[in-house]
């Protein structure tokens, strides 16, 4: 069986905390192990897109000692542009064959994937109908990719959020006021639920329960009444208003989640006696200093992605399940969405601790 001699990288979707230490242990296991080249694609698929290629062939220079613990990463990733749907003087456009015939021209073997589900089902999309193989390690702070247990950057993102709620627990008890923090999660509400837990939240709302603005207020008037001024409360950007509608922004025909938190004070506050004080944390969730575990995880995926690579086992996705590495056909890897379930231990044990869950509580 003919070996492969190179390999190409890159990373798609949004950033997060750990990338460059997923790049990096490619790197270091394809040239230590295998001998392998290896090439960076610069913005995701854009680098394979643009003539002249925008590529970088790495070297041990290109993974200097601070490179592990910054976040985002050094390649640059993309989010915008789909290749079947490629904007281009005005128009959309497939570029699809410029990919594939990138990859044919840097005499790839494989091209390993760094990416959410979007960025999957698209690479995937186009493995199918040319010659590129490809394997997938999974990367999205909202830790919705079905299959694997944890993704790259979620335990950044959740560490994050915790601190900002360690920060507002004390302007809160300063002030007797209710802190509402908003983070991202997209439709799953892992962060929220995490990081309420680890940051003692009284209130912890995630998309996946419905709460009312009455519980949430008899809620905050039980800690008053145990003689607590202030109070936390954490809600996930997709979580929807009680009439049923989700807070959107559209920003130059794009829909983004964001303004929940806003709502949720106003409600408040036209309830209750009580006032509130609202943080939308926003992108310090992706672009934080990855923790230890983030880098730990991506190191883990990088080495076993280049392992299925050098072994010629394509199409298959990089997941953590019982405590340890394995792989998955990418197409059942990123078929089920994946929420916080009503059977979700965390779910039972934030309700222990009292905290406020909305129709959780009611069980």
């Amino acid at each position: 069986m003919k070996k492969i001699k190179k390999i190409g990288v890159l990373t798609s979707g949004g950033d997060c905390g750990g990338l460059n230490a997923a790049i990096r242990s490619i790197f270091f296991r394809a040239k230590k192990k295998y001998n392998l080249e290896v090439y960076g694609i610069k913005n995701g698929t854009l680098g394979l897109i643009k003539r002249p290629l925008d590529v970088e062939k790495l070297s041990y220079k290109s993974f200097k000692g601070f490179l592990i613990k910054q976040g985002g990463t050094f390649l640059g990733t993309n989010s915008k542009g789909n290749p079947f749907r490629f904007l281009q003087n005005g128009k959309y456009i497939d570029v699809t064959k410029k990919i594939a015939a990138a990859y044919k021209s840097l005499k790839l073997d494989c091209l390993i994937i760094i990416g959410g589900d979007g960025s999957m089902k698209i690479l995937k999309k186009i493995a199918d109908s040319t010659d590129i193989k490809i394997v997938g390690i999974p990367k999205t702070i909202d830790n919705d990719v079905g299959v694997t247990e944890y993704s790259v950057g979620f335990h950044t993102a959740v560490d994050a959020a915790t601190k900002a709620l360690d920060s507002l627990q004390s302007t809160a008890a300063s002030h007797s006021r209710a802190m509402i923090l908003e983070v991202m999660g997209r439709d799953a509400g892992h962060i929220a639920l995490n990081a309420g837990i680890a940051g003692g939240a009284d209130i912890i709302l995630i998309p996946e329960l419905n709460y009312s603005i009455d519980g949430i207020v008899k809620k905050l008037l039980e800690i008053k009444k145990n003689k607590i001024g202030h109070s936390l409360i954490i809600v996930a950007e997709s979580v929807k208003k009680e009439n049923g509608e989700n807070v959107i922004n559209n920003y130059k025909n794009q829909k983004r989640f964001g303004g929940i938190g806003h709502y949720i004070a106003t409600e408040i506050m036209r309830k209750a006696d009580i006032e509130c004080r609202v943080t939308s944390l926003g992108h310090i969730q992706r672009g934080a200093t990855p923790v230890a575990i983030d880098r730990i995880l991506a190191s883990a995926f990088g080495v076993f992605a280049v392992d299925l690579a050098a072994n010629k086992k394509f199409s298959r996705l990089v997941v953590w399940q019982d405590r340890k590495v394995t792989d998955v056909p990418i197409e059942m890897g990123i078929k089920d969405y994946r929420q916080v379930t009503k059977d979700d231990t965390l779910l039972k044990t934030a309700f222990s601790l009292g905290i406020y869950l909305g129709d959780y509580n009611s069980k």
